[in-house]
């Protein structure tokens, strides 16, 4: 390195890992910083061998940033009208024993991932893996982390798999205006995918068993709520312990109020081997999280559907909390009485009373001073309601949106059409999520509030300044050198050299972001085949999954990062069990690479 420009996008880059490592900002924070340290840079000293402020922001319009940025909107779709678990649940729902369930869970997992960018993939399924753990009695952290990296494995199959995948793609192209195939990766990651698979499913051993940082048992709140079978739904017939309603933890069914053949009501008792009839009342009590879970299963509704007999459509309705006060003009009038639902245009879905079930039917139920309401309604009931009279304190309730079941197999639907276009016709990857994002608001699978939100505004920020980053680390020369250094080490031997690459852009991942790694290293790995002589896609290919490879750290990966507080794990956890996975693909990708590409 003979020019300052260089030593100074060393310096910004080691500066930009390190603040990454030590998580000492937001990691779009620092991007951004060290992308802002280079502009002005080049900006004060004129002819730097730096990029222009032009040069320097490009990524952030990148076709893959927005690429990305739709996907997230199409997944947003599927999670909010349960497409997820519409897609999966059939696969699921047969699952009795940890290992089958892995297996269940993993294979659909691995293959959505390789056509849906992975990371909104494991945000739709969370809530699946929460309900999976809680149906046959397993801790979530026996599942979450193999999820993620099954996500991962997926993901490294197709270009749209992953973000790095997607931008590496695009580097390629504009270095050597060269396209790659869609399914390019899959030679490597389809046989890594596989073996991994059986490392995930079977390694139960080197999985542990954690409690998520929050517990249901920490909520004293005790729910009393309803929930009628609907006839023709798929739960008559099933007993409870089918059904899924004996594995919630925090929650449990009370009683079943029936309508006999001669339409004598009667009173059954909840044995887990009772079938459940068509227009059977479930009273069940239990904690805030778990009656949330309830409206996600299919088969269930509000008793005379309440919900639907609002003035709002289910698309906009939400679950919030409310406390009835002391001058409610509800107060002391049962739910039915007081026409609650004609008065505040909300749905009582569960009552709480002082950490006690509240005895009788909900609609019987006579309101008193600080009982907590569960409602479903309209956003503007929060605003409406916050300056009345009637509730004390009136919340949202997280992750409380009302899923929309009738619009899933349209979200699947335009998820298929998406995937069929990008992989199968002329139509580009970013035209086909263009479309399908559009198709997922219009058809009010989302909406345009909740598509916005979806958006993890994080993650392209760092791709977007990681491309400028790139560009320094090319102009600025200093690519070439740490090149050079590569060569030296691995004795010129392309081979080696490939190793080498590899093994560095693994381990720069573990570190920081798998985008910032895949970006960085991209520009350091085609210096390396230009010093060799050689072709250079070997050593792309490399980078595209050696970024993705990340099993040892909970930050190298989005998806590894989403599952470490929810799945309560420890750092050492992802060491113990990524490390034999790292092994795995880092083998894979040393003997197939140089037989498919070869130098």
């Amino acid at each position: 390195m003979q020019n300052w420009e260089s030593l100074l996008t060393v310096a910004v880059v080691i500066g930009l890992m390190a603040g990454l490592a030590l998580r000492v900002a937001a990691a779009e924070l620092l991007a951004l910083a060290a992308l802002a340290v280079l502009v002005v840079a080049g900006s004060l000293v004129p002819g730097a061998a730096l990029p222009t402020p032009a040069e320097a922001f490009q990524g952030f319009g990148s076709e893959s940033l927005v690429t990305i940025a739709l996907l997230f909107v199409v997944v947003a779709g599927l999670e909010l009208t349960g497409g997820a678990e519409l897609a999966t649940g059939w696969f699921l729902n047969g699952a009795r024993k940890p290992v089958d369930a892995r297996m269940r869970l993993l294979v659909p997992v691995a293959v959505v991932s390789g056509f849906l960018n992975n990371t909104p993939v494991v945000a739709g399924m969370l809530p699946v893996v929460n309900d999976l753990s809680k149906k046959i009695g397993d801790s979530s952290s026996r599942f979450l982390m193999p999820m993620s990296y099954a996500a991962i494995l997926g993901g490294m199959c197709t270009l749209i798999g992953t973000s790095t995948n997607m931008v590496i793609r695009d580097l390629y192209v504009g270095q050597t205006g060269q396209q790659l195939g869609f399914f390019s990766p899959a030679w490597i990651g389809v046989p890594a995918t596989l073996v991994g698979l059986v490392y995930l499913i079977f390694g139960s051993r080197l999985l542990p068993d954690r409690k998520p940082g929050v517990s249901l048992a920490d909520d004293p709140q005790q729910y009393t709520v309803e929930m009628q079978v609907e006839r023709g739904g798929n739960l008559v017939g099933k007993t409870i312990e089918q059904a899924g309603l004996r594995r919630l933890p925090g929650l449990y069914v009370a009683e079943i109020q029936r309508v006999d053949e001669q339409g004598e009501s009667r009173i059954v008792a909840a044995r887990p081997g009772e079938r459940l009839w068509a227009d059977d009342v479930l009273i069940l009590v239990g904690a805030l999280e778990s009656v949330v879970d309830l409206k996600k299963i299919r088969g269930l509704i509000t008793p005379d559907d309440q919900a639907r007999k609002l003035q709002v459509p289910a698309w906009r309705r939400t679950l919030v909390e409310a406390v009835v006060s002391p001058r409610c003009s509800s107060l002391g009038k049962s739910i039915r009485e007081s026409r609650f639902r004609s008065r505040y245009n909300a749905a009582v879905v569960a009552v709480a009373r002082g950490g006690k079930r509240v005895e009788g039917k909900l609609g019987d139920i006579r309101l008193e001073v600080g009982d907590v309401l569960l409602l479903e309604a309209s956003p503007s009931f929060l605003h409406r309601q916050q300056t009345s009279r009637d509730f004390y304190l009136v919340s949202q309730v997280e992750q409380g949106a009302v899923r929309r079941p009738e619009r899933a197999w349209t979200a699947v639907t335009i998820v298929l059409l998406m995937v069929f276009a990008a992989a199968f016709t002329a139509v580009p990857i970013s035209v086909a999520a263009l479309v399908a994002a559009v198709a997922t608001v219009a058809t009010r699978c989302c909406r345009s509030d909740e598509a916005r939100r979806s958006v993890d505004w994080a993650i392209l920020i760092v791709i977007g300044a990681a491309i400028g980053i790139g560009s320094a680390l090319e102009k600025s020369g200093a690519a070439k050198a740490i090149a050079d250094g590569l060569l030296s080490l691995a004795g010129r031997h392309p081979y080696y050299c490939l190793a080498a690459v590899y093994l560095a852009t693994m381990i720069c991942t573990e570190f920081v972001t798998n985008v910032a790694a895949a970006t960085l290293m991209f520009y350091i790995a085609t210096q390396t085949a230009a010093n060799l002589n050689v072709d250079e896609t070997p050593f792309v290919i490399a980078v595209m999954i050696a970024a993705s490879a990340s099993f040892l750290t909970p930050f190298g990966y989005q998806t590894n990062a989403m599952v470490y507080g929810v799945g309560g794990y420890r750092f050492g956890d992802y060491v113990r069990f990524g490390l034999p996975l790292t092994l795995i693909v880092f083998a894979v990708a040393m003997v197939v690479i140089p037989r498919v590409f070869p130098f």
